[in-house]
Parts: C-alpha cells; structure tokens; sequence
C-alpha cells in the first residue's frame, strides 16, 4: 500500500530532524543526563517538527538502549511506541477532546504507573483549542505530577493557552526551516524515490512550502507523478501563475493599462488558475520589490527568491514604495471582501491600474499627485480637464449704440441688443458664415433723476481712506503667518499631506498668542495631519516664524469667526444727509 511522503519519510531520531538543531540538541542532552521536565511545550508553525519530536521524545525516555540521546527504534519499547501498542504513550487531540469531563478522564487514569515502559506520556497536540474549564483542570495535575508522568504539549497559537500553563512547561519554539534546508531534504528524498527533480523546481518547492517540512513533502509528493519534475511542471501542477505572467500582469499595472492586465488576467482565468492565487502571487512580487527598495543592502535573504533579480530592479525603478503599499493594501482588501471571485479580481486589477477611480485613500492620493505634476508644470486643471474655448476678438458695438441712441428720434423706441457678457456668450460661429447683421435699434434717453444740490451752510465731505480695522488686520496677520508657514514646510514633508494642508477646505487654522489650533475638516485630513510626526514639523517651523514657542493642537469642530464689529467710519458718511441724526 502506498504510503504518503510525509509520513513515510518522518524523521525517527533526532538528528533525522531538519532546520531545529537548538531543540534537538537541548533534548538529546537531557536525555543522555536524565533531567527531564515533567511538562514540555513546543511551539511553532505548522510542519516544522513539534509532533514529530514529541514522539521521538517519548520513545527515548523510554528506550531501553537509547544511542547519544536517541532512540534505538529496535527495542520493545520503541516498537511498542512506534506502532502504537503501548497504552503507556498517548497521543491526543486537543481539537476533539477539548472538554473538561476529556481532562478529567485522564487526570484519573494518570495516576496509575505505566505498565511495560519507564513513564506515561501524554502528548497534546493543539493544546490551544482546549476549554478554559478543561485548561483549569489540566492546571491540578501539571502543578504537581507524579513522578512517572509527563506531558508534552504541541501548539501553533501560544496567546491562547493560558500563563499559568506556560508558567509550568519547559517552553522550545520551533523556527521556520530555512529554504535551503528544506531543498537539500527534497533531493535526498527525491534520490531515494527515483524521482528526476531538478535544483531548481526543489528550490520552488521549498519557497511555496513556507517554512514547513511537511508541507515541502505533500508538494513533491502532488508532482511525482510526472517522470520529470521542473519548474513548468511545479507551476503546471500547484496552479500558479508563473513568474512571467505574473510581471506582465505588473508591467500593465505601471503603464496604467486596465486593457492589457485584464488580457492577461482573463488568459490566467481560462488556464485554470485561481483567481485569488493570481493576487497573491501578484503581491508577492509586490513585497519582493519594495523590500528590495528599502532594504538593498539585504540582498537574497528578505526575498523570496521566485523572481530574478534583474526583473524586481527593473520595476523597482519605476514603481515608488507608496505604489507598492497601496497596491497591496488592495490585493488584501479584495481578499477580505466580494462573493464572486473573478469579478472581484478584475474590480482590483482596475483600480491597481487607474487608483484615481476609486474612492479610497490609494485614489485621492493619486489625484493629488496629478494636481501635484500639473501645478509644478504649470499647467491648470481648467487647462488639462476641458478643452479651450474659441478665442477671437469681438469689435465692441456699446459706443457706436450710444451715439445712435442720442441722435435718434424720440418717436421710435426699440430695445437695443446686448453685448456679450461672458466668455460663454460668445457666438461659435465665424465671419464668414454669420448671421446678417440685423438693423441696430434705438432708444430713447432715459431720464435722469435731479440730484438735489448740497446745502450751503455744510460744506461737502471729502473722501478721507478708511483705515483696515483691528480685526481685518488680524486676520491678514493670521493669512500672512499661514501663507509662511505652509512656504517653510513645503519639501519637508510628504507631497500628499502637504497637498492636504495646503487646501482650505481640509484644513483650516487660527493663531491665537503661543497657540496654533488646526481644524481638520475630513477624515482623510485627520489621518493624514495628525500624527505626531508631522505635529513635530508644523510646531518647529511656526516656532522660528513666530520667534516664540508655539504649541499645535488640533480639533475636528470648525473655528468660529469672531464677531463683526462695526465700522465706526461709516457715519461720517451719514452726516452729509440733513434729515440724518446720530444720537
């Protein structure tokens, strides 16, 4: 009967185990001394040898002929063990058995000795699943064991088991194995097997088993049945996208072509290939490329190592870190949400493609780089979004109807036409297929009213300038500061908090003595704004314009406008009418 790989190949002693040699070594060691712990936890990722050395570690105890701190595997014991003949060695599963009356039953059978080997083991396997009740009763027994029993705990969550639990076990965390390690294991695998793998394909095996032996194995396992293993062949049978198809689908996403990546997309859908697998990989590639943009001098041990290094520098150079971030905060955001896989693949591929149609932070970000680019080429939104309206010059027609206004007789009253007003009223025509012009009209003069001559005994008052008052000069003081203040902290931070800043209905502000209150007036502005990063920046350049100490705070609730106080100046005006008295 065949038998899988991973559990065909487990490793039976210790030094058979890959990548965890800081446990392996510890446990050999107490073993060979006897300082064994009553309690032990191991904690780690899935696959990475806790079940697997908890075994091992039951069968050394009770090896009767153990070899450096490993089990013979050819004694009673451990083939009692091994087979699982020996009631002595339990194996349980916390997933199942996770109720308390489960603890119970093995509190009392724990108290007998063992029957054929040195100590009764229990080994727990995802002990973070058991019952807060269960874990309670499985406190008693851990406080004080007897002496022939131990417990070996194994689980992948550790903040859900208990501190009085972990306060009382002997804790080994198991590391990721380290690609490396896992690919040399494939090919001695692979050699025993007869199985033609390639260096590279185990290479890819072992960067999508994710740290995880036994995840490494499952996948040789899935492309044994081909008589040569490659990378086409590993990519053919997990239903990945390749590294080629999954650039091209980024090389249409930085030069904004929605129609080329759902090309390409819909070419991965007809192959099969899944639609939230061609996301992943997608930001995959993504991570490769910013971690090689703020980590250069890391070199292949942050990268997964799925794409060729000439490839991440070439959209290294044209993607910025901001992009990536966006892109991938996208990529998550369309796995948490949509029922329909492919639609909500494509709905991401267009909004990575042009962010600005969407409504989230990536899109008004790239809006404001937009109105960035153009205001620093000098090329207006009116100039860029419409096209110009016809420019020609119209003869002026007011003074000509004037003089004909006054010249006409009296007897003949008719509207006269009126100029244009605006540059919408200019005609679309031109000379040469206008209208006829039509008879110019007259009008009689329209009588003016007699303005009734100034007294005699007040002379006429003259027209003295009226000073700004205290509260306009404040207020362009205030304008004046700001003005500076967004001048000083233009390069000193990011482009897009700037942008925010700078536009007056998302931040509004007022300086009233040492004080700077910034009212922030959307929810992009609040995230933006305040933090205490950009705080520090406003507060250093307002302290050295105002030559003082200021303090920035910030608050959601629109400033107040102070009262208009009243132009005293104005009733001097009054005073020229005789009926008027100001008491």
């Amino acid at each position: 009967m065949y038998q899988a790989l991973y559990r065909k190949w487990r490793p039976r002693t210790f030094d058979d185990v890959v990548g965890q040699d800081h446990i392996t070594t510890t446990l050999k060691r107490q073993v060979q001394t006897g300082r064994l712990s009553h309690a032990y936890l191991f904690i780690g990722t899935r696959g990475t040898g806790k079940t697997t050395c908890a075994k091992i570690l039951a069968r050394a105890v009770n090896c009767e002929h153990p070899v450096d701190g490993n089990p013979c595997n050819r004694c009673a014991a451990c083939r009692g063990i091994e087979e699982g003949s020996i009631l002595d060695v339990v194996e349980l599963d916390a997933a199942s058995n996770n109720r308390v009356d489960d603890v119970r039953t093995l509190q009392d059978e724990a108290i007998f000795s063992p029957a054929s080997v040195k100590k009764r083991i229990y080994i727990i396997d995802e002990v973070h699943m058991l019952s807060t009740a269960a874990f309670n009763a499985l406190l008693k027994i851990l406080e004080e064991p007897p002496e022939h029993l131990m417990f070996i705990l194994c689980t992948t969550e550790l903040h859900k088991v208990l501190p009085t639990i972990v306060s009382r076990c002997q804790r080994h965390s198991f590391k990721r194995i380290e690609p490396e390690a896992i690919a040399g294991r494939l090919a001695y695998v692979a050699e025993q097997e007869n199985l033609a793998l390639e260096p590279e394909a185990g290479a890819l095996l072992a960067r999508l088993a994710d740290g995880g032996m036994r995840d490494a194995l499952s996948l040789l396992d899935q492309c044994a049945a081909t008589e040569h293993i490659g990378v086409s062949e590993v990519i053919s049978a997990m239903g990945l996208a390749g590294s080629q198809r999954t650039a091209e689908l980024l090389q249409a996403i930085c030069a904004g072509s929605a129609e080329q990546a759902l090309t390409v997309f819909n070419g991965l859908w007809k192959d099969g290939k899944d639609p939230a697998g061609i996301l992943d990989e997608l930001a995959g590639l993504m991570r490769d490329i910013l971690l090689l943009q703020v980590a250069p001098q890391s070199g292949d041990t942050l990268l997964s190592g799925l794409y060729e290094k000439k490839t991440l520098q070439y959209f290294a150079a044209k993607l910025p870190s901001g992009r990536l971030m966006d892109g991938m905060n996208e990529i998550r955001s369309a796995a948490l949400t949509g029922s329909n896989p492919r639609r909500t693949a494509e709905m991401c591929l267009v909004r990575l493609c042009v962010p600005e149609t969407g409504d989230t932070l990536a899109g008004l970000k790239s809006r404001i780089a937009r109105l960035e680019a153009a205001w620093k080429a000098g090329v207006s939104v009116s100039e860029k979004s419409e096209a110009p309206l016809p420019q020609r010059e119209i003869p002026s027609t007011r003074p000509a109807q004037e003089q004909q206004i006054k010249s006409a007789p009296q007897s003949e009253p008719e509207p006269a036409p009126e100029p244009p007003s605006s540059e919408s009223d200019v005609p679309w025509y031109t000379d040469d297929d206008a209208p006829p012009e039509e008879p110019v009209l007259t009008l009689p003069p329209e009588p003016v009213a007699a303005t009734p001559p100034p007294p005699e005994h007040e002379p006429e008052a003259e027209s003295v300038p009226v000073p700004p008052s205290s509260q306009e000069a404040q207020q362009g003081q205030v304008d004046e500061f700001w003005d500076t203040l967004l001048h000083n902290l233009n390069g000193k931070m990011d482009m897009g908090t700037y942008a925010i800043l700078a536009v007056p209905t998302q931040v509004s502000g007022t300086l009233t003595g040492d004080v700077l209150t910034l009212c922030l007036l959307s929810p992009i502005a609040k995230m933006m704004v305040n933090t205490p990063a950009i705080s520090a920046a406003i507060q250093t350049e307002a302290s050295a314009i105002a030559g003082k100490p200021i303090r920035v705070s910030f608050t959601d609730q629109p400033i107040a406008a102070a009262p208009a106080q009243p132009d005293m100046s104005k009733l001097d005006e009054l005073k020229k009418f005789p009926n008027f008295r100001i008491e």
